[in-house]
């Protein structure tokens, strides 16, 4: 019976998203932003907001940076930064 309850467990297990996991023209919902708040607010500026949808598009040879739609502006962002920014999608070919 544990064994069935682990299984239930794993199987309701989401890991955490973030703006990396996007492929290009997939969308998501940015649910929060982990940097020091300089930064972040420079990004929330720019509309990167909770609940704002982001969209991937091109990155640069290498992927790095990346470009992501957000409240019709394309802004490119270095991986380390998209990589600090979490999301969640109800599209499982979006992850």
């Amino acid at each position: 019976m544990s064994e069935s309850r682990q299984l239930l467990q794993l199987s309701s297990y989401k890991p955490h998203r973030t703006l990396l996991h996007l492929r290009k023209g997939d969308s998501a919902v940015l649910e929060g932003i982990d940097l020091p708040t300089d930064d972040a607010r420079r990004l929330m500026e720019l509309g990167f907001l909770p609940g704002a949808i982001i969209i991937a598009g091109h990155s640069a040879p290498g992927g790095d940076p990346q470009v992501f739609q957000v409240d019709g502006s394309e802004i490119a962002l270095r991986r380390s930064t998209a990589g600090r920014l979490s999301v969640r999608t109800d599209n499982p070919r979006n992850m």
